[in-house]
């Protein structure tokens, strides 16, 4: 396993991280200060800068990107369908402009909560067949573009309205329908907040294999949760064992990022370079 004691080489900040302290153009120059390598940006926080100003600030910076948040949300009334292919189609525009080696994929729940005005829905199975077509439809435009497309299986607690596909092995499933022969261009996300309960995670990140891991994400789980959503762990903090599943990780061939991404109330109220600074401290000590 990776020795990440003496620097901070591996890590990537997923801008969600410290999104209320500045925008995008302020998060880049903060992290090329405290010599982070690496950054994975969310689409509204391109949106608020501007695309070509955002593509600039990461060149002139020299970042590197570990991924792109995110595409999916793809169940929607068929009325929409050609919405979602073109919204999808955008994003993986965005990421080949900044240089990210896959988009994330938070494939959506539920239609009316994927794609709000669409109408009500409790089958889950459908939305999940929804999923699948709308990673096949979008999976030959990315490969034209050149970007990997990464499914990020989410907690079961959000398969309503965030993501129906909730474990690692179902995103497997996926990519072994979709991506039978292992081109590399469909892969997975591991996310622990989201994985790390999981019985079967062990035997489904050897399952991946470096070819189809391609992005890792790192917080911890805290007990108590204040918040589903927005109560995130700062690594260290919580109950996830971090050194055995990045041991794990490793052990495929996974020689990437590992990406902290934390949304929290607490982590979001203080200054970007304390939790930068901490975000550093920890990646060298318990992740």
């Amino acid at each position: 396993m990776r020795d990440f004691s003496a620097d901070h080489r591996q890590l990537s900040i997923n801008t969600a991280t410290v999104r209320r302290q500045g925008d995008l153009l302020a998060i880049v120059d903060a992290c090329a200060r405290a010599e982070i390598p690496a950054i994975s940006p969310w689409r509204d926080q391109v949106a608020s800068v501007g695309l070509d100003r955002a593509v600039k600030a990461v060149r002139e910076t020299g970042l590197k990107l570990s991924g792109y948040c995110r595409g999916g949300m793809f169940p929607a009334d068929p009325a929409r369908l050609a919405e979602v292919q073109d919204d999808n189609r955008r994003a993986v525009d965005e990421a080949a402009a900044l240089g990210a080696p896959c988009l994330v994929l938070v494939v959506g729940g539920l239609p009316q909560f994927s794609r709000p005005g669409s109408a009500p829905s409790r089958d889950i199975g459908g939305a999940r067949a929804m999923v699948e077509d709308g990673i096949g439809t979008l999976l030959d435009y990315a490969a034209k573009a050149g970007m990997k497309l990464a499914i990020e299986p989410l907690h079961p607690m959000y398969a309503a309205d965030r993501a129906c596909v909730n474990t690692t092995g179902q995103a497997l499933d996926i990519c072994d329908r979709l991506d039978l022969s292992r081109t590399g261009r469909l892969g997975v996300a591991v996310d622990l907040f989201h994985v790390w309960w999981d019985p079967e995670l062990s035997a489904q990140i050897a399952r991946c294999g470096a070819d189809r891991l391609l992005a890792y994400h790192v917080c911890d789980w805290l007990v108590p949760m204040a918040d589903i959503l927005n109560d995130r762990g700062m690594m260290g903090d919580g109950v996830i064992d971090l050194k055995g599943i990045r041991a794990q990780v490793e052990a495929v061939g996974y020689a990437g990022f590992s990406e902290v991404e934390i949304f929290s109330e607490r982590w979001w109220s203080l200054p970007m370079d304390e939790v930068l600074s901490t975000c550093i401290a920890r990646h060298r000590s318990v992740v």
